[in-house]
Formats: structure tokens, C-alpha cells, sequence
């Protein structure tokens, strides 16, 4: 059982090389351009679940699955000669949503911060026409001739 110490060293050194190999000498298309966001280590050092994040929808992050979980052997390996540990751990690959959750966090933030909408304007009331009377002009007043 490693300490807490090593355990977090090992980790470290775990997503570094890892990341240098995903990037440099996989070459299955289905992993693309994907970041490792953290590793975690069993207190044995004997299996490390790797967390990876992508900008993509659902069937790319599925596909980036299906291929990191094919190619786990391939990693394992090549890890194995870049550290030097007794056991190199095996490799599970786990989706980490926190990315994604943290933009809709601070969406739905900004949201309830952000002043509310001005009302739209109110159009003035429609002003009756003013009517004319037709009734004949009073006699004695100054009326125009037609």
C-alpha cells in the first residue's frame, strides 16, 4: 500500500505520460484531440482511472470511449516503459462531465445575475378622430361663404 504522497506523484506522472503518448503514438482515429483532466490511483498502485474530457456530442464522446478502452493495452504498455513502478496499473477511462457542468453552472450564474429585460414599450392609446359636426353655422356669426 503506497501513501497518500506517492500516490498522488504517481497520478501525476501517470497523466503526464499519458497524455505525451495519446498525443504522439496513438493513432486510432476515434481518439481525437482529447485532454486529460485527472488520475486517480487505487491505494496499491494497481488501478488508475484515468478522466478525459472532449469538445464533441454524445456519439464522439462515445466513440473516444470505445477507442481509449480498446487501446487501454497499447497505453498500459507504453506507460509501463516510460515509469518506473513494480506494477504499472491498469487503465479505465471514465468521461469527466465536470467541464461541461461547471459552463452551465456559470450559465445559469450569469443568467440570475444579469439585469432583468427592459419591459417592451407601450404603445399611447389610439385617440378617437374628432368629429365634425355638420350642423349649420348660428346666424349673426362670421361663417365662410361656401
Amino acid at each position: 500500500m503506497a501513501n497518500v504522497q506517492r500516490q498522488r506523484r504517481v497520478a501525476e506522472q501517470i497523466q503526464k505520460e499519458l497524455a505525451d503518448i495519446v498525443r504522439l503514438e496513438l493513432k486510432d482515429p476515434r481518439v481525437g484531440m482529447i485532454t486529460l483532466t485527472d488520475v486517480e490511483v487505487s491505494p496499491d498502485l494497481a488501478h488508475a482511472k484515468v478522466f478525459f474530457t472532449l469538445l464533441g456530442d454524445q456519439d464522439a464522446r462515445q466513440e473516444t470511449e470505445k477507442g481509449l478502452k480498446r487501446a487501454a493495452g497499447f497505453l498500459r504498455s507504453m506507460l509501463g516503459q516510460r515509469i518506473k513502478i513494480h506494477n504499472t496499473p491498469e487503465l479505465h477511462f471514465a468521461y469527466d462531465s465536470s467541464i461541461e457542468e461547471g459552463m452551465r453552472l456559470s450559465k445559469l450564474i450569469d443568467e440570475a445575475v444579469a439585469p432583468p429585460p427592459p419591459p417592451p414599450p407601450v404603445a399611447p392609446p389610439k385617440r378617437a378622430a374628432k368629429s365634425v359636426s355638420k350642423t349649420p353655422a348660428k346666424r349673426g356669426s362670421k361663417a365662410s361663404p361656401k
